[in-house]
């Protein structure tokens, strides 16, 4: 087929949005792919959709190769089998929520385990139905705080979600081996850089998680990875604890005085100035820091949370928040104090903390406040730590003998070269987008809403299930954040809008019947062919045929007088001439590969 630029509903910009952050959302919208409707909210036009058709046609392929069927579920849900699985509460903020005429409570999904599960219910009773795997493509909708980066953090966006159904646990793991295995080939496929990472299940659920992750440098999402062989979101990376030390030799704890010490390295310098060590100096990994946080029940109740770690630690607010979901962290503010007189600011030591137990639902009795520590706080270890009294600060304070913490939680930062937990080596950080996650849900969903098969004894039991999703609308804007410069987009050829660019240049008469005929040779040969026939100067056909990033430009221009055709790659910006008689073959090797 042929598209002309002429009839093509585009126009390309030469300033970049106002709100563009990464460059994918930049040359997306300069290039005619996209347009913003509002925050996290975009309409695709005709080059945008051309590419996420192509997106979704491999995605397609590959799922039907492992025997997925496919189906379509509404966006707009009913309240009643969330409020079974206790979504319509953990979803909290995030969750589009509406009422029909009728006042009935409604929600547009997010995701769409529930409504799998209960049309399983109602069409399979038996395990010589299973194994079974569904999928489909369809938009979804969650109302993201801070929308941004264009498609890549939007409140509306378009994913592929399939979901396993099997009579025991072998039959999840042969399940989930078959997606996984699809993914790769799936991202393949679409000429990621890409890294298959292990991963928090959060709101979803379940045990195993693995993420695929594009390699970039604007990646929303930190992951590690070691020379032997581990990776991990940073999010799930679990530090093993050391094993608890003998304190038979640490003396009392004593309650010192340390002024003007809002910091951990001004604590360090009284230290080392006022209480030197024999041995060595002080230093922040001596200190036990202790940091409050709220968080926010999804039923909107609030409660505190201390976190004590190594002074020369911070906490990572994103692995915080994974570790906690549903609830949502917010800072423990000056207001917030006054409720908690156990804890005076910049002075905070565990003796306050480690004071009464939760009530029957996990929750902290009023006044009390919840204290977590990190793996390095062991059993037998001393630490400087806040005395609970302004100006003053504790010299060894030992973990199990002077103050007993609630329980462990690994949400400090990760740096460069922190060893890997399974000692294959130093760990190196880098940033990637995500692109795919996979879980082995297990029977969570089927148990909340009673999916039950009879096994080959005639007993009845729990289906278990897998869940695998992929950011469709949001391969678009990785593949394209990857590959981009600053001249443009630069799309691989599998999901490029089109295979060939054909810019005619000049004013010749020759030129333009030249370019027509040979769009239309390759048309018949099964290329598509973007013509581009504007009677508009070189320059600017040039820099829009960088913008919109077709892999391969055909320039009929000057050098047809001389016989000769030159074909521009995108990517590497190399060009050739190539004569006349021989370009049609020439361009379709290039396209067949």
């Amino acid at each position: 087929m042929i598209t002309r630029m002429t009839e093509l509903f585009v126009r390309t910009l030469r300033e970049d949005p106002a709100d563009a952050e990464v460059p994918s959302h930049r040359w997306l919208v300069r290039a005619g792919y996209i347009r913003r409707v509002a925050p996290g909210m975009y309409s695709w036009l005709p080059l945008g959709l051309r590419v996420l058709h192509k997106v979704e046609t491999i995605v397609r392929e590959e799922m039907d190769a492992i025997g997925a069927q496919e189906v379509r579920f509404p966006a707009l849900l009913p309240r009643e089998p969330y409020e079974a699985t206790g979504r319509w509460t953990e979803y909290g903020p995030n969750l589009f929520r509406l009422k029909d005429r009728k006042g009935s409570d409604l929600l547009l999904g997010p995701t769409h385990e529930e409504m799998f599960t209960l049309t399983v219910k109602d069409l399979y009773s038996s395990y010589k139905d299973l194994p079974l795997a569904l999928y489909q493509i369809q938009t979804k909708y969650r109302d993201e705080a801070r929308p941004r980066a264009g498609l890549l953090r939007g409140r509306e966006f378009i994913m592929k979600d399939s979901y396993s159904f099997d009579v025991d646990d072998a039959g999840l793991q042969a399940s989930y081996d078959k997606h996984r295995a699809a993914y790769v080939r799936i991202f393949d496929r679409l000429g990621l850089e890409y890294v298959i990472v292990r991963a928090m299940s959060g709101a979803m659920g379940g045990s195993a998680s693995e993420e695929f992750l594009a390699v970039a440098p604007n990646g929303e999402d930190t992951f590690v990875r070691s020379p032997g062989g581990y990776a991990a979101n940073v999010e799930a990376v679990q530090r093993p604890r050391p094993a608890a030390q003998d304190a038979a030799a640490t003396g009392p704890a004593r309650v010192v005085d340390t002024p003007d010490t809002p910091t951990i390295s001004s604590l360090v310098g009284v230290l080392n100035e006022r209480y030197p060590r024999e041995d060595r100096a002080w230093t922040g990994a001596d200190t036990l820091k202790n940091v409050v946080f709220m968080l926010v029940n999804p039923d909107g109740t609030r409660e505190p949370l201390a976190i004590g770690l190594p002074g020369d630690r911070e906490v990572d607010t994103k692995r915080l928040e994974a570790a906690v979901e549903p609830a949502e962290v917010t800072a423990f503010t000056d207001d917030d104090f006054p409720a908690y007189p156990v804890l005076k600011k910049g002075y905070i030591g565990p003796q306050a903390l480690a004071l009464g137990e939760p009530d029957a639902d996990g929750r902290t009795p009023a006044g009390r406040v919840r204290y977590l520590v990190d793996p390095e706080v062991v059993d037998g270890s001393a630490w400087v730590t806040g005395a609970n009294e302004p100006g003053r600060h504790v010299i060894d304070l030992v973990c199990g003998r002077d103050f007993t913490p609630d329980g462990v939680l690994d949400v400090a930062e990760i740096r460069e070269g922190d060893p890997a937990p399974d000692g294959s080596g130093p760990l190196s950080l880098a940033r990637g987008i995500e692109m795919g996650h996979i879980f082995q849900l297990g029977r969570k969903y089927a148990d909340a809403l009673g999916l039950k098969v009879l096994d080959a004894n005639g007993k009845l039991v729990t289906v278990t299930m897998g869940s695998y999703g992929i950011g469709v609308s949001r391969a678009v804007a990785a593949v394209a954040e990857t590959t981009a410069d600053d001249k443009g987009l630069s799309w691989p050829r599998a999901i490029a809008p089109y295979d060939l660019h054909i810019v005619a240049t000049g004013k010749d008469a020759a030129v333009a019947e030249y370019a027509g005929g040979l769009a239309e040779e390759l048309s018949s040969r099964g290329v598509e062919v973007l013509l581009d026939d504007r009677k508009a100067s070189p320059g600017v056909k040039f820099a829009d045929a960088e913008v919109l990033g077709v892999p391969t430009s055909v320039v009929v221009g000057r050098g047809l007088a001389d016989g000769l055709i030159e074909v521009r790659d995108r990517a590497s910006g190399e060009r050739t001439d190539v004569a006349v008689d021989d370009v049609v073959e020439h361009l379709l090797a290039l396209v067949r590969g």
